[in-house]
């Protein structure tokens, strides 16, 4: 288990991911997440439901379900610049690359983002160089969506009629990997998606969009989307017909957009293109698609729903994969808007709160239909009520301090 961290193109902020090495067999499985070893919350979706800036004080960590004691090494987001950002791990697999002892923390810097640059060499080849916003990054290479071991540094050349196509990695961080080329855009078979990650409200409409490229001798007789659920080590695969929520768009010259219309949470899934010639069908599952994750909205009280007025509490508009840092919230109070700039953030504070702030809380975003449900927040009054009993104490002690005190003025 271990917690990945993932470049955004949210200005300085990463994303977060509790990976696991296996397939996992429990489906869906819950992810917990923690801060500072701290519970933060429980959830389907493995991402961690916000974006993240730098801050070398705040350790992350998840765990499963189950499993609470077999949880990821922490992890803390110490930089992050336009061109590079810095982790450490306390240990794991991820130090393996940096170092011989899995157990000892390791601090790896990785590039934002990483393409192969192709310029012509001697002889009709072609030098591909895997280039990173990034200096001293290692990496790995694909050829044909396979390992490739023949090609370990940063460039070598290929003759300009190779049909192949090749993509490199991030050593330790596969998922940050370039978009697939060929020696000759002309010559070459290949799919690369717009986004790969996609996190979207439930019903609202998504777009996910493929990038390929054919032979000019050869055009595909059908292009297709596939839908890929996972559940344990099995994987169901569903093509994706062009009906009802679901819509092909091919108006754009080596572009294809599938749209999917109010979305449901059975809509999160892995999409992936293909594209078929005849009857034999290029397979591009090797290659990672598209991963969306529909989500809906909650409200979240912290430290609890039932607190004392003069404390300070904060409402958390949850989701199950972060939004974009754009996002605007809207809150209501007992189905009245808090119109206020400072209650369009994710967050809502009240501090301290007050008898005035009780009542049905929820949120939702703008532009979107989508809302969450009620939920209560009761303040407690920090004055002790007049209750019978209390009532009963007190003229207690008056019956016995009146007599007193005329006994002693008599005196």
């Amino acid at each position: 288990l271990q917690v990945q961290v993932i470049p955004t193109t949210e200005g300085q902020t990463v994303t977060l991911m509790c990976s696991t090495s296996c397939p996992l067999t429990e489906n869906p499985a819950a992810y917990i997440w923690y801060k500072n070893r701290e519970f933060l919350y429980q959830d389907w979706s493995p991402w961690y439901q916000q974006l993240v800036s730098s801050d070398e004080a705040v350790r992350y960590s998840c765990a499963i379900k189950g499993y609470k004691d077999l949880r990821a090494p922490e992890v803390s987001v110490d930089s992050v610049t336009p061109t590079c950002f810095k982790v450490t791990y306390a240990k794991g697999r991820m130090c393996s690359y940096q170092q011989t002892s899995v157990d000892e923390p390791c601090s790896i810097t990785y590039p934002t983002e990483v393409h192969v640059q192709r310029t012509a060499d001697i002889s009709d080849h072609v030098r591909l160089t895997c280039n990173t916003s990034c200096p001293g990054t290692s990496f790995i290479w694909y050829k044909n969506k396979h390992l490739d071991r023949q090609h370990v540094k940063p460039q070598f050349v290929v003759p300009k009629t190779s049909a192949d196509s090749f993509y490199c990695v991030v050593q330790g961080l596969e998922d940050l990997r370039s978009a697939e080329v060929c020696t000759e855009d002309e010559n070459c078979w290949s799919v690369n998606y717009v986004s790969r990650r996609i996190c979207a409200l439930q019903s609202s409409s998504v777009n996910i969009s493929s990038e390929y490229l054919h032979p000019d001798n050869e055009k595909p007789k059908f292009k297709l989307w596939y839908k890929i659920k996972r559940s344990g080590k099995k994987e169901a695969e569903e093509l994706i017909m062009a009906t009802g929520s679901k819509e092909y768009y091919d108006n754009v010259k080596n572009q294809h957009i599938l749209r999917i219309i109010n979305l449901k949470k059975t809509d999160s899934a892995e999409y992936t293109f293909r594209l078929q010639k005849d009857d034999e069908r290029r397979k591009q599952s090797d290659l990672p698609g598209v991963t969306l994750v529909v989500t809906g909205l909650k409200v979240k009280f912290t430290p609890s729903a039932v607190v004392t007025e003069g404390q300070r509490v904060t409402l958390t508009c949850s989701t199950s994969c972060p939004l974009t840092d754009n996002t605007i919230y809207i809150w209501y109070l007992n189905s009245r808007p808090l119109t206020r700039p400072e209650n369009q953030n994710k967050h809502l504070v009240l501090d301290p709160v007050s008898s005035q702030h009780a009542g049905n809380y929820s949120c939702a975003v703008k532009t979107h239909n989508t809302s969450s449900p009620e939920k209560t927040l009761t303040v407690r009054s920090i004055t002790r009520k007049w209750t019978p009993a209390v009532a009963a104490g007190v003229c207690a002690a008056l019956l016995v301090l009146i007599p007193l005190a005329v006994f002693l003025w008599i005196r």
